[in-house]
């Protein structure tokens, strides 16, 4: 399965090229079951072997992450929560998706706000059903792209680099990507904590 699926996204991105890749990922964010783990490792092997820029790679796949979120913003947006939960509660299964997954999206928007728009990049289905509830709860739509943005981005130059790094053998990743988020997470979590206490430090010195 992984072989094949391995061999369609290496055939869309050699004939494509960077929009290529737009496309995937976008097409990965609005449509769960399609797997970055092996879209971006993949394209981080291709990279490593000289066919692809890495800062350009990072900017497509940012970009169809962007893409893939705002389409979902649009629909939270455009008809609202009741009617989203009725139709994952129909048409769902068709994507994979239960309404549990959508109910978990809300939980974490609700509980944790801005922040669960750039922390849910890092979950996988969170990472494309957040956008739902950052939709019909109105999230200021500059606010929005900002976070999902530096989040995209986190998470896919992870998964490239890793690819790039990993070589041929790109396709484990899949198997520790679990792991692999909660990594970037904490490193994440440390910068912000050590910018905090940085910035503490320095209004103690001058209020002194």
């Amino acid at each position: 399965m992984l072989d094949w699926i391995g061999e369609w996204v290496t055939s869309v991105i050699e004939t494509l090229g960077y929009p290529g890749l737009t496309v995937l990922v976008a097409l990965e964010n609005v449509f769960p079951p399609i797997p970055s783990e092996v879209i971006l490792p993949l394209a981080g092997f291709l990279t490593g072997q000289n066919r692809f820029s890495f800062f350009l790679v990072l900017i497509a796949t940012t970009l169809g992450s962007l893409i893939g979120a705002l389409v979902l913003y649009a629909v939270g947006l455009a008809i609202g929560q009741r009617r989203v939960n009725s139709l994952v509660e129909r048409y769902g299964q068709w994507a994979l998706l239960t309404p549990e997954d959508l109910t978990r999206a809300e939980d974490w928007f609700d509980r944790y706000g801005p922040v669960a728009v750039f922390t849910g990049r890092l979950f996988p289905v969170v990472r494309s059903l957040v956008s739902i509830p950052a939709g019909y709860r109105r999230m200021p739509l500059g606010q929005f792209l900002l976070l999902t943005s530096g989040g995209s981005a986190l998470w896919n130059g992870a998964l490239v680099g890793l690819g790039w790094a990993l070589g041929e053998n790109w396709h484990v990743i899949e198997e520790y990507v679990g792991w692999l988020q909660y990594v970037v997470i904490a490193v994440v979590a440390f910068l912000v904590v050590r910018f905090v206490w940085q910035r503490l430090r320095a209004r103690r010195v001058t209020g002194s």
